[in-house]
């Protein structure tokens, strides 16, 4: 029954901390599936691009690896800038139970960080259709159920306040 279990969903830049944030959470919940953009970008969708439409069917993708993984008595943590306010809402509709996180950082606070070297690719141009440089990142409204402000805080502080989310929504 999809009501039982539910879906962390982390979006934000790339650099915000979506990945650091969902490793340390599956820690904590080894019992957790831990979905990533890089990971599935490399296997289940390495048929996309990143246009529009195509970063739309990735989400679409996503959406149904979760509801999978639900109906087998998974929670599920994800880590992918779903940079799409739409398509955001689309996974708390269609997934009950799923709480957005949003793992906010300033774009230059992201650039500075740039563990993989990929905002560096973007302004040179080797990388076409970046979020956040030549392709939009809608800041989250209405769908986002926690704020993680992931330029100013720790990670143990940010876990402190996902923890204390965790605990005062998801059980």
């Amino acid at each position: 029954m999809l009501s039982k279990y539910h879906i962390l969903w982390f979006t934000g830049l790339s650099g915000s901390g979506k990945s650091t944030m969902a490793n340390e959470i599956k820690k904590i919940y080894p019992d957790y599936v831990l979905l990533d953009g890089d990971i599935l970008r490399k296997g289940l969708c390495s048929d996309l691009g990143f246009s529009d439409n195509d970063r739309k069917e990735n989400m679409r993708r996503l959406r149904e690896l979760c509801k999978l993984f639900i109906r087998h008595g998974k929670s599920v943590i994800t880590a992918f800038i779903s940079p799409y306010v739409e398509v955001r809402a689309a996974a708390k509709q269609e997934l009950p139970n799923c709480y957005i996180v949003w793992t906010n950082s300033s774009l230059d606070k992201c650039e500075e960080r740039d563990p993989k070297g990929l905002y560096k690719k973007a302004r040179a141009g080797e990388i076409p259709n970046f979020t956040g440089i030549d392709s939009v990142y809608e800041n989250p409204t209405d769908e986002v159920n926690l704020i993680l402000d992931t330029e100013n805080c720790s990670i143990r502080e940010c876990v402190k306040q996902l923890l204390n989310f965790r605990k005062k929504n998801v059980l």
